[in-house]
């Protein structure tokens, strides 16, 4: 990959990372239940999904800084854009769309194939039962 394509990439992970730290600081500052909040039934209610729904925010914004730290390192390492699994080059265009991507496209496909099947080699459920239920 050119220097200056990883660069780019360089800066757009840091300018994330920053975002990120920077709106975990001002939930941090609310995130608890205030008094006022547990007036009735449904306030109490509101603020509890409020709350469970910051939590997994919270989750996700972690995953995702974690993501964005492995980059950072595989910047630093030399090996950002490298497949994790084929140890070809990821197309650009790929990690434009998806900036934390670990596999190339190919590889991408042939895991989330076999993340279909389950391990009696059926489908998996996740994948719905379209088809597969029908009304009489």
């Amino acid at each position: 990959m050119k220097q200056v394509t990883m660069m780019k990439f360089k800066k757009l992970f840091e300018d994330q990372k920053a975002n990120l730290l920077y709106s975990n600081k001002l939930m941090n500052e609310d995130f608890t239940l205030k008094s006022e909040d547990l007036s009735d039934e449904s306030d109490l209610s509101s603020a509890t999904l409020e709350q469970a729904m910051r939590v997994q925010l919270r989750s996700r914004e972690a995953l995702f800084l974690k993501k964005i730290d492995e980059a950072l390192t595989k910047i630093q390492s030399g090996t950002f854009g490298t497949c994790e699994c084929c140890e070809e080059e990821i197309e650009v265009s790929r990690l434009e769309v998806r900036p934390t991507a670990t596999l190339c496209i190919s590889c991408k496909e042939s895991e989330e194939m076999r993340e279909t099947r389950s391990a009696d080699g059926r489908k998996s459920k996740s994948m719905g039962l379209k088809g597969s239920l029908r009304i009489a």
